[in-house]
Parts: structure tokens; C-alpha cells; sequence
């Protein structure tokens, strides 16, 4: 009977071991996919579409070309000032000088100093209207709009000849109220900055709202001017003064604090989201602060980047790419960092935000899990086999 007994534990555990085993090859814990499983993605149901790439010096190249940013310079030009032009809301002040005898403006009882014969009349102050005019005594109505206070004077002037007696004309501006640029965003504190005749540029403007509250490498300018906007790394704009760009009335210039991240998992030295400063950061350096690859774990030749690309940076070679709804591919860049050659392309790959690093295992890690798992049942099994003799 005891006999009967022993069989059967040894049958029932044989079964429980060849069902551990069973169970434990398709469950064994993981972090992610296999390098295998990656790398066969394109041809699942549930991921068709999807790019592989190797990343090569030649991928790194046009992938570095294609991510550069528009320089200030290139897209909204490096215009020379052309000084201050008046325009509608703004206020201007209207002075008139007549040389003796002053028969137009004669009533006027001011006299400027050292001209005590001539006739100075200084009418009140206006406003340009919506359609640009202004309007003055024996001129009419004057295009003030779109003019420099020069070319307004020059107008007035020449209206009044033969009305009064070598009239001589000033055009003082009073209140800018049309040529401003405004700045908002991670400032000290947001304004309006009227501009002058001088020409004020880009770094002027953020001086004048009291600097940036972030450290100046994780701070991006952004300019919008019309339809048209721009942005640059404030490091990129101090090291390039071409990038210093003259602003133009209704120039809106935003500092944004944009904290860029990538995301880093699997078999490195720590699984987080990692900030990056403006400018940007290569794979070398994401690599580093995500602590490296785990040596015990790590597949060197299972590093990939998970991103989606704009369609004009990925080669697609004819083959059909997903896209997104705003026309971006996914794209999986497959590292090779058993090659040494790699970690000189990996200096001029740029990180992009939002990317996801990941690292799978190695196969001998995943083996040595396996068999971990084993030993974790059979050793009890095994203890179950050899007690059941000792009840004979």
C-alpha cells in the first residue's frame, strides 16, 4: 500500500514539475519585450506599419539635419531699422514756428528761446485716427499713418506754404500706443515694450520684462510675428548674435519653461522620465543619465528608441508605414552597442522629446530566470520524492 502511495506522489509530482515548467516558459516576469519580439513587430496584425531602423552615422546625420531648428535669422530675417513710423492710436504733438511778420498763427504768445521775433503755435494734442489722418488748422486733414514724424512735418510744411510765412514745423510723438511688443511667459514680469527709431532687438525685450525665472538652458524664445512663429533655444540666441534679431511692432515673444523629457525602461540603471535642457541632448549623453546598461541584464545589442517622426526624416524604402492622424510615422531605431563603432554615432543622435529608451534583456538572463524557476520547484518536489521511501 505504502508502496502504491510513493508512485503516485512521484507520478503527481512529475506532473506538477512538467506543468510548472510548461507554465513558467510562457510567464516568465520580464520588464518588456526580447530584442526577437521587437524586432518582429512590423509583422503583427496589431503593429503593422511600424519602422525598423538601424541607426547608422547616415541615419544620425540626416536625422540631426532634419531636427534642427529654423534659425530667427533665416525665417523672420534680419531687417535693418527703418525708424519709428506712426500709426493709428497713436498720440502726436503739433508745433508750428512763423517767421515775422505772422499773419496765420499771430496770436501765438509763445516764443522759443533765441528766436524772440518768430511765432511759435503749439496746437492740442491728437490721436491718429483708423484711417491714419490728423487734422490741422489751414492743412486739413493730414496722412499721419504709416508716416515717420519727418515725413508728416514735411507734409504740413509744404500744405502751408503761401498761407503762412516760412512756416517751420515739428512732430513730436507723445504716446506710443501702436508700435509695442509684447512679452509674456516665464518672465519676471510681463509687458509692453514701445519701440524707437534705435531699433531694439530680442534680448532687449526680455531685459526690459525683467530676465527669465529658469534657468536660461531649459528656457525656449519663441517669437510670433503675424502668421509666422518661431522658436529657439535662449542658449542658441546668446551664443548667436545673428539670432538677436530687431523686433517689429506686434512682435509677441514668449519665454517658455519646457522642461523635455524622455522616458527610459528596461535593463538600465534606473526606469524613469529624465528632463533635458532645451538645446537638446545626443543618445550618448540619454544613455549616461539613465545610469547605463544593467551588465547583468542588459541585451548590447537590444538598445532601441521608440518615437513617432515626421514622415520627411524617415526613409521608408517602399515599404507601407503607419501614420498618425497629424502624419507622423512610429518609428523603432534599432543600437548595436556591441559594435564600438556605434558609441561615435551615438554622440551625434539626437534625443527627441517625449522619445522612449528601452533595453531589453538578455537571452541569458532570460535563460537564467528560467532556471531559477525550475530550481524554485523542483527543489520541493524533489524533498516530496525522497521522503516518500522513508514511509515505507
Amino acid at each position: 500500500m505504502k508502496s502504491n502511495t510513493a508512485g503516485l506522489l512521484r507520478y503527481l509530482a512529475l506532473g506538477l514539475l512538467s506543468a510548472s515548467v510548461m507554465i513558467g516558459c510562457s510567464t516568465l516576469p520580464s520588464s518588456g519585450p526580447s530584442a526577437s519580439h521587437v524586432e518582429d513587430a512590423p509583422d503583427e496584425k496589431n503593429v503593422a506599419g511600424i519602422q525598423i531602423i538601424d541607426v547608422t552615422d547616415a541615419v544620425a546625420r540626416k536625422l540631426f539635419v532634419s531636427q534642427q531648428p529654423s534659425l530667427f535669422s533665416e525665417a523672420l530675417g534680419t531687417t535693418v531699422p527703418t525708424g519709428y513710423v506712426v500709426g493709428a492710436g497713436d498720440v502726436l504733438d503739433v508745433s508750428i514756428w512763423e517767421a515775422p511778420p505772422a499773419m496765420l498763427f499771430g496770436s501765438a504768445t509763445i516764443e522759443p528761446r533765441g528766436a524772440a521775433t518768430a511765432r511759435l503755435t503749439t496746437f492740442p494734442e491728437q490721436m491718429v485716427n483708423s484711417d491714419g489722418l490728423i487734422n490741422i488748422p489751414f492743412a486739413g486733414q493730414v496722412q499721419a499713418g504709416g508716416r515717420s514724424p519727418f515725413q508728416i512735418e514735411a507734409e504740413i510744411m509744404q500744405r502751408l506754404q503761401r498761407k503762412a510765412n516760412q512756416p517751420q514745423v515739428l512732430v513730436r510723438v507723445v504716446r506710443n500706443n501702436t508700435a509695442n511688443v509684447t512679452i509674456v511667459g516665464e518672465v519676471s514680469s510681463s509687458t509692453r515694450m514701445p519701440l524707437t527709431a534705435r531699433g531694439e532687438r530680442l534680448l532687449d525685450a526680455l531685459a526690459a520684462a525683467g530676465g527669465v525665472r529658469q534657468p536660461v538652458n531649459k528656457i525656449t524664445l519663441q517669437v510670433t510675428r503675424g502668421s509666422q512663429v518661431q522658436a529657439l533655444p535662449l542658449d542658441t540666441i546668446i551664443r548667436d548674435p545673428l539670432q538677436n534679431i530687431l523686433l517689429q511692432p506686434g512682435d509677441v515673444i514668449t519665454s517658455l519653461f519646457q522642461p523635455l523629457s524622455f522616458t527610459v525602461l528596461g535593463a538600465t540603471g534606473k526606469n524613469e522620465e529624465v528632463n533635458f535642457e532645451a538645446q537638446g541632448i545626443s543618445l550618448a549623453q540619454a544613455l549616461a543619465r539613465a545610469g547605463g546598461l544593467q551588465d547583468s541584464r542588459a541585451d548590447a545589442k537590444g538598445v532601441f528608441i521608440f518615437r513617432f517622426e515626421q514622415a520627411q526624416a524617415v526613409d521608408t524604402a517602399g515599404k507601407a508605414a503607419a501614420t498618425t492622424p497629424d502624419g507622423r510615422i512610429p518609428v523603432i531605431y534599432r543600437v548595436d552597442l556591441k559594435n564600438p563603432a556605434t558609441f561615435f554615432v551615438a554622440q551625434g543622435f539626437p534625443i527627441k522629446n517625449r522619445d522612449v529608451l528601452y533595453v531589453s534583456n538578455a537571452p541569458a538572463a532570460e535563460l537564467q530566470k528560467f532556471l531559477n524557476l525550475v530550481v524554485s520547484v523542483v527543489y520541493p518536489i524533489a524533498n516530496v520524492i525522497n521522503l516518500a521511501p522513508a514511509n515505507r
